[in-house]
C-alpha cells in the first residue's frame, strides 16, 4: 500500500482515533461471526503494545442516524474484551460531555470504545463538524475500516481533513490482497460470482471480464442468465429487468473469449424452508412450481474441475441458500475446492459478506490467501473505484473520490 500505515509513526504516548469496521452479524443479541472483531485485532494490539491511547469507533447496523438499543455496541465490547483478555469499557455515547471526561482520563496503553457512530445522522452525512468533534479526541488517526472505506462518512474521510492519518494493518493487507487481483494476477485468474442478484455486480462482472479467463456463476444470479439463454426456471428468482443486461454480459464474454459458465443441473424445492424437501434436476427442467436454491453436483463437479487448474481465484457470493443446510452443498463444495487450490499454491482471495460467513463457518478461512472483511467495498475497489477512505489516506481530493464512488 502506498499510504503510511501504523508501522511508518512512533505512537507512543500518543492518543488514536482508531476507525475500526466492527459491523458484525447479531442474532438476538447474540454475534453470529466475529470475524471482523478478530481481523481488527493486530492493529490494536499493535497500538497498545507501544504505548498509544485508544479511542476506538465503529458503526453498526443501519440506525439512521437515532438511538436504537438493539444496534449497541456492548456485544462487540464484551467479544473484544475475551479476544484481548483485558476490559474493554465503552461510552454512553460518540460525542458530549461525558465521552470527553473518560478521554481526559485515559492513559497510555488504555482503550476505550465510543457507542455506534451511526447513532448520529452526521456521521453518514458526513458533517464537517461532527468529524472535527471526533478529530479533537486524538492526535493521530488510524483507518482500519476496510468494509466502510467505499463510503465517505465523517469517521473514514472527513476526519481525515483534521488529523495525521495513517492506515492500520487491516486496511494495509486488505489493500495489497485486491491490488495484486487488478495488477498482477498469477494465470489462470478465474472468478467465482454468487449470490441472489445480478443488479448489485454488473460492474464487477464487466471489470472481471477484462481480467479473467474464466467466470463461474451461481446462486440465484445465475437464473437471470439462464434466462436470457431461454431457459425455463418455474418459480425461481429471475431478475426480468436485468435480462437484457445479462445477455450483454454474456456477449462480452464471447468477444473477450472469457469462459462464462453457468449451472447445467441444480437444486430445486417448493419453498425456502429447512423442511422442504429438495430435488436435483437438469436446468431446463425445473417444475413450475418449484425453485433453484442451489446449484447441481454435476455443476460442482464441472466447476471443482475448472478451478483445479486456477493459480489466481477471486470468489464473492454463495452458490445457493446456504443458510439452510441442504441447500449448502454446492457453496461448501466451492470452499473445500478453493482451499485445497489454495493449500497447492493459488492465490485465493474470498470477498465479502455470505462467502466469508462460508469459509468461516468450514473453518476453512486460514487456508485461503485472504479473506476480506469488505463486501461492497473489495467489489467496487475491483471495479477500478476510488474508494473515499483509501484515497484520504493517499491525499486524494475525496470529493473527486466520493464522486467515482457514487
Amino acid at each position: 500500500m502506498d499510504a503510511k500505515t501504523v508501522r511508518d509513526v512512533d505512537v507512543t504516548g500518543k492518543r488514536v482515533f482508531l476507525r475500526a469496521d466492527l459491523n458484525v452479524p447479531l442474532d438476538d443479541g447474540k454475534i453470529t461471526d466475529d470475524s471482523r472483531i478478530r481481523a481488527s485485532l493486530p492493529t490494536i494490539v499493535h497500538l497498545l503494545e507501544r504505548g498509544a491511547t485508544v479511542i476506538l469507533a465503529s458503526h453498526l447496523g443501519r440506525p439512521k442516524g437515532k438511538v436504537n438499543d438493539g444496534l449497541r455496541l456492548k456485544p462487540v465490547a464484551d467479544r473484544l474484551s475475551q479476544l484481548l483478555g483485558r476490559p474493554v469499557r465503552m461510552t454512553g455515547d460518540a460525542l458530549g460531555a461525558g465521552v470527553q471526561v473518560a478521554v481526559d482520563k485515559l492513559r497510555p496503553g488504555d482503550l476505550l470504545m465510543l457507542e455506534n457512530l451511526r447513532f448520529h445522522a452526521e456521521e453518514e452525512a458526513n458533517d464537517p463538524e461532527f468529524a472535527k468533534s471526533l478529530a479533537d479526541f486524538a492526535d493521530l488517526f488510524v483507518n482500519d475500516a476496510f468494509g466502510a472505506a467505499h463510503r465517505a462518512h465523517a469517521s473514514t474521510e472527513g476526519i481525515t481533513h483534521h488529523l495525521p492519518a495513517v492506515a492500520g494493518l487491516l486496511m494495509e493487507a486488505e489493500v495489497d490482497a485486491l491490488s495484486r487481483l487488478l495488477e498482477r494476477p498469477a494465470k489462470p485468474f478465474h472468478a467465482v460470482i454468487g449470490g441472489a442478484k445480478v443488479s448489485g455486480k454488473l460492474e464487477v462482472l464487466e471489470a472481471l471480464l477484462s481480467r479473467c479467463q474464466a467466470v463461474l456463476v451461481g446462486g440465484g444470479m445465475a437464473n437471470t442468465f439462464l434466462a436470457a439463454r431461454g431457459a425455463e426456471l418455474g418459480a425461481s428468482l429471475v431478475e426480468a429487468d436485468q435480462v437484457e443486461n445479462a445477455e450483454r454480459i454474456l456477449g462480452e464474454a464471447r468477444r473477450k473469449r472469457v469462459r462464462f459458465m453457468l449451472p447445467t443441473d441444480a437444486v430445486v424445492a417448493t419453498q425456502i424452508h429447512a423442511r422442504a424437501r429438495p430435488r436435483t434436476v437438469a436446468i431446463g427442467e425445473v417444475p413450475p412450481d418449484q425453485m433453484v436454491v442451489d446449484i447441481g453436483p454435476q455443476t460442482v463437479a464441472a466447476y471443482t474441475e475448472h478451478l483445479g487448474r486456477a493459480k489466481t481465484v477471486f470468489w464473492n457470493g454463495p452458490m445457493g441458500v446456504f443458510e439452510i443446510k441442504q441447500f449448502a452443498d454446492g457453496t461448501n463444495a466451492i470452499a473445500r475446492a478453493l482451499a485445497e487450490r489454495a493449500d497447492a499454491g493459488a492465490s485465493v482471495v474470498v470477498g465479502g459478506g455470505d462467502s466469508v460467513a462460508a469459509v468461516e463457518g468450514l473453518g476453512l478461512a486460514t487456508r485461503m490467501t485472504h479473506v476480506s472483511t469488505g463486501g461492497g467495498a473489495s467489489l467496487e475497489f475491483l471495479e477500478g473505484k476510488t474508494l473515499p477512505g483509501v484515497a484520504a489516506l493517499l491525499g486524494m481530493d475525496a470529493e473527486i473520490a466520493s464522486e467515482k464512488t457514487a
